[in-house]
């Protein structure tokens, strides 16, 4: 393994850091990367549309990382008040989020990969110049976290990493549904 952080695809280069955290980013990297390439060679259109009975399409689901990546990562920061108040969220507020994993009039591709970049490349100051992996926050009240829960940023990192993992899967099978092309294989 590499001593120095590497990162894959449209994500600028991270600080040159060692041990535990070039691990982190180097598989937070490569989440990225295949979460990204999914977009490759496509139109706004096509990064725009359904192949699914799912709401989900490629640009949205890269729109929705980046939200989730940037709210994380000020919640290492700022902890809880860098969250939404859940317990307070109404139906508009859920439905301004969904807009999250959407294409809006408006939205480009290039716009939605660049949003993106700049937030891996902030995410990825922050955990170079972190003091303590281990320094928690507590998680804000909502109904899917346990109460009285704490993160340490090192478990909130290992969360983002989950979350595009996730995703990059998800866009996976919405780019093979939408023309034929694959991530691997």
């Amino acid at each position: 393994m590499s001593e120095t952080t590497q990162n894959a695809g449209t994500t600028p280069a991270a600080p040159a850091v060692t041990g535990e955290r070039a691990d982190l980013l180097q598989a937070l990297a490569k989440q990225r990367h295949f979460l990204t390439f999914t977009t490759r060679d496509l139109t706004d259109e096509q990064a725009g549309r359904r192949t699914t009975t799912s709401e989900l399409c490629l640009g949205g689901l890269i729109k929705h990382v980046t939200s989730v990546e940037s709210m994380w990562s000020a919640f290492i920061v700022q902890g809880p008040s860098a969250m939404p108040d859940f317990t307070a969220m109404t139906e508009e507020d859920f439905a301004r989020r969904a807009d999250d994993f959407r294409m809006l009039p408006g939205d480009t591709l290039e716009g939605v990969r660049a949003a993106y970049a700049e937030a891996a490349r902030r995410t990825d100051e922050l955990v170079a110049s972190l003091p303590d992996l281990g320094a928690e926050q507590p998680l804000p009240e909502a109904p899917w976290f346990e109460a009285d829960t704490r993160w340490s940023a090192r478990r909130v990192l290992l969360h983002i990493i989950a979350e595009t993992a996730q995703h990059a899967g998800h866009a996976d099978i919405i780019r093979e549904a939408l023309d034929g092309a694959k991530s691997m294989g």
